[in-house]
Protein backbone atom coordinates (compact mmCIF):
# COMPACT_ATOMS: atom_id res chain seq x y z
CA UNK A 1 0.00 0.00 0.00
CA UNK A 2 1.29 3.68 -0.45
CA UNK A 3 1.58 5.79 2.07
CA UNK A 4 0.44 9.50 1.16
CA UNK A 5 2.04 12.64 2.64
CA UNK A 6 -0.22 15.29 3.66
CA UNK A 7 0.67 18.39 4.43
CA UNK A 8 -2.28 18.85 7.20
CA UNK A 9 -2.11 22.74 8.52
CA UNK A 10 -5.35 24.42 9.82
CA UNK A 11 -6.04 27.41 7.94
CA UNK A 12 -4.15 26.56 5.13
CA UNK A 13 -4.35 27.31 1.74
CA UNK A 14 -4.21 24.31 -0.91
CA UNK A 15 -4.12 24.24 -4.45
CA UNK A 16 -5.95 20.69 -5.62
CA UNK A 17 -6.45 18.79 -8.95
CA UNK A 18 -9.45 15.74 -8.72
CA UNK A 19 -10.18 14.12 -12.03
CA UNK A 20 -12.48 11.42 -12.53
CA UNK A 21 -12.07 8.11 -14.32
CA UNK A 22 -12.48 7.97 -17.60
CA UNK A 23 -10.95 11.19 -18.95
CA UNK A 24 -12.42 10.80 -22.57
CA UNK A 25 -16.17 12.17 -21.08
CA UNK A 26 -17.12 15.56 -19.91
CA UNK A 27 -19.06 14.64 -17.20
CA UNK A 28 -18.00 17.84 -14.88
CA UNK A 29 -19.26 20.19 -17.22
CA UNK A 30 -22.21 17.87 -18.47
CA UNK A 31 -23.50 18.01 -14.36
CA UNK A 32 -21.87 21.20 -14.01
CA UNK A 33 -25.07 22.40 -11.63
CA UNK A 34 -25.03 19.15 -9.65
CA UNK A 35 -21.26 19.37 -8.64
CA UNK A 36 -21.98 23.39 -7.79
CA UNK A 37 -24.60 21.82 -5.43
CA UNK A 38 -22.02 19.13 -4.15
CA UNK A 39 -19.54 22.02 -3.83
CA UNK A 40 -22.08 24.14 -1.68
CA UNK A 41 -23.80 21.33 0.38
CA UNK A 42 -20.06 20.13 1.53
CA UNK A 43 -19.24 24.02 2.26
CA UNK A 44 -22.02 24.87 3.97
CA UNK A 45 -21.37 21.32 6.38
CA UNK A 46 -17.60 22.08 6.41
CA UNK A 47 -16.92 25.33 5.85
CA UNK A 48 -13.45 26.64 3.43
CA UNK A 49 -13.47 29.03 1.25
CA UNK A 50 -12.48 29.06 -2.90
CA UNK A 51 -10.00 31.31 -4.03
CA UNK A 52 -10.01 30.36 -7.69
CA UNK A 53 -11.39 27.18 -9.55
CA UNK A 54 -12.00 25.91 -13.44
CA UNK A 55 -14.03 22.81 -13.73
CA UNK A 56 -12.67 21.15 -17.09
CA UNK A 57 -14.48 17.88 -18.93
CA UNK A 58 -12.54 15.29 -16.97
CA UNK A 59 -11.10 17.38 -14.37
CA UNK A 60 -10.77 20.39 -12.27
CA UNK A 61 -8.66 22.31 -9.98
CA UNK A 62 -9.47 24.65 -7.48
CA UNK A 63 -7.52 26.67 -4.41
CA UNK A 64 -9.23 26.61 -1.39
CA UNK A 65 -9.02 28.12 2.11
CA UNK A 66 -9.79 26.07 5.26
CA UNK A 67 -10.83 27.76 8.63
CA UNK A 68 -8.35 28.57 11.21
CA UNK A 69 -8.60 25.90 13.24
CA UNK A 70 -9.29 23.24 10.93
CA UNK A 71 -7.10 20.84 8.54
CA UNK A 72 -9.59 18.27 7.55
CA UNK A 73 -9.42 18.99 3.68
CA UNK A 74 -9.79 15.03 3.10
CA UNK A 75 -13.14 15.23 4.55
CA UNK A 76 -14.25 17.91 2.67
CA UNK A 77 -13.20 16.00 -0.69
CA UNK A 78 -14.68 12.71 -0.02
CA UNK A 79 -17.77 14.62 1.02
CA UNK A 80 -17.88 16.64 -1.83
CA UNK A 81 -16.53 13.70 -4.59
CA UNK A 82 -19.05 10.95 -3.12
CA UNK A 83 -22.06 13.91 -3.13
CA UNK A 84 -21.43 14.74 -6.73
CA UNK A 85 -21.29 11.04 -7.33
CA UNK A 86 -24.61 10.02 -5.97
CA UNK A 87 -26.12 13.02 -7.31
CA UNK A 88 -25.10 11.88 -11.13
CA UNK A 89 -25.80 8.18 -10.67
CA UNK A 90 -29.54 9.42 -9.23
CA UNK A 91 -29.45 11.44 -12.36
CA UNK A 92 -28.79 8.45 -15.03
CA UNK A 93 -30.41 6.09 -13.20
CA UNK A 94 -27.95 4.32 -11.16
CA UNK A 95 -24.52 4.38 -12.66
CA UNK A 96 -21.84 1.80 -11.94
CA UNK A 97 -19.95 0.87 -8.87
CA UNK A 98 -16.54 -0.78 -8.34
CA UNK A 99 -15.44 -3.62 -6.51
CA UNK A 100 -16.27 -1.54 -2.90
CA UNK A 101 -18.81 -0.31 -3.99
CA UNK A 102 -18.42 3.05 -4.80
CA UNK A 103 -19.61 4.93 -7.59
CA UNK A 104 -16.53 4.28 -10.25
CA UNK A 105 -16.67 8.21 -11.15
CA UNK A 106 -13.95 9.79 -9.26
CA UNK A 107 -10.57 8.74 -9.26
CA UNK A 108 -9.42 7.83 -5.92
CA UNK A 109 -6.93 10.22 -5.22
CA UNK A 110 -6.21 14.10 -5.60
CA UNK A 111 -2.97 15.65 -6.06
CA UNK A 112 -2.63 18.01 -3.04
CA UNK A 113 -0.19 21.12 -2.91
CA UNK A 114 0.33 23.62 0.15
CA UNK A 115 0.22 27.28 -1.19
CA UNK A 116 3.18 28.75 0.42
CA UNK A 117 3.41 32.61 0.18
CA UNK A 118 1.56 35.18 -2.56
CA UNK A 119 4.06 34.17 -5.17
CA UNK A 120 3.31 30.18 -5.03
CA UNK A 121 -0.43 31.71 -4.12
CA UNK A 122 -0.55 34.00 -7.95
CA UNK A 123 1.13 31.02 -9.77
CA UNK A 124 -1.36 28.62 -8.77
CA UNK A 125 -4.45 30.93 -9.52
CA UNK A 126 -2.46 31.94 -12.85
CA UNK A 127 -2.33 28.04 -13.83
CA UNK A 128 -5.75 27.71 -12.86
CA UNK A 129 -7.59 30.40 -14.99
CA UNK A 130 -5.21 29.33 -18.17
CA UNK A 131 -5.64 25.42 -18.11
CA UNK A 132 -9.25 25.76 -20.60
CA UNK A 133 -6.43 27.45 -23.36
CA UNK A 134 -4.00 24.69 -21.88
CA UNK A 135 -6.04 21.96 -23.02
CA UNK A 136 -7.64 23.30 -26.28
CA UNK A 137 -10.92 24.29 -25.04
CA UNK A 138 -10.52 27.80 -25.67
CA UNK A 139 -8.11 30.56 -27.39
CA UNK A 140 -9.15 33.06 -24.79
CA UNK A 141 -9.30 32.66 -21.39
CA UNK A 142 -12.25 34.60 -20.85
CA UNK A 143 -14.15 32.00 -23.13
CA UNK A 144 -14.51 29.57 -20.79
CA UNK A 145 -17.38 29.40 -18.66
CA UNK A 146 -16.40 27.24 -15.63
CA UNK A 147 -13.67 29.55 -14.05
CA UNK A 148 -13.48 31.70 -11.24
CA UNK A 149 -11.58 33.97 -13.57
CA UNK A 150 -14.79 35.67 -14.56
CA UNK A 151 -15.08 36.36 -10.40
CA UNK A 152 -11.71 37.81 -10.75
CA UNK A 153 -12.42 40.30 -13.69
CA UNK A 154 -15.75 41.46 -12.15
CA UNK A 155 -13.57 42.43 -8.99
CA UNK A 156 -11.17 44.18 -10.90
CA UNK A 157 -8.19 41.81 -10.19
CA UNK A 158 -7.82 40.65 -13.60
CA UNK A 159 -8.67 42.57 -16.89
CA UNK A 160 -11.06 40.67 -18.99
CA UNK A 161 -8.59 40.21 -22.08
CA UNK A 162 -5.92 38.77 -19.56
CA UNK A 163 -3.07 35.84 -21.34
CA UNK A 164 -4.50 37.33 -24.70
CA UNK A 165 -5.37 35.03 -27.01
CA UNK A 166 -3.35 31.90 -27.88
CA UNK A 167 -4.51 31.44 -31.46
CA UNK A 168 -2.12 34.63 -32.26
CA UNK A 169 0.78 32.71 -31.15
CA UNK A 170 2.52 30.10 -33.17
CA UNK A 171 5.01 27.19 -32.37
CA UNK A 172 4.89 24.70 -29.20
CA UNK A 173 4.84 25.44 -25.60
CA UNK A 174 3.37 23.68 -22.35
CA UNK A 175 3.78 20.35 -21.88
Amino acid sequence: MVLYRRNFVPGGTFFFTAAIVDRRTGALIENIGLLRHACRLTCQERPFSINAVVVLPDHLHIITTLPADDADYPGRWKRCKSLFSRLVAKRSSGGSKNQRGEYALWQRRYWEHTIRDDVDFERHVNYIHYNPVKHGLVTRVADWPYSSFHRYVARGILPSDWAGDSSELSGRFGE
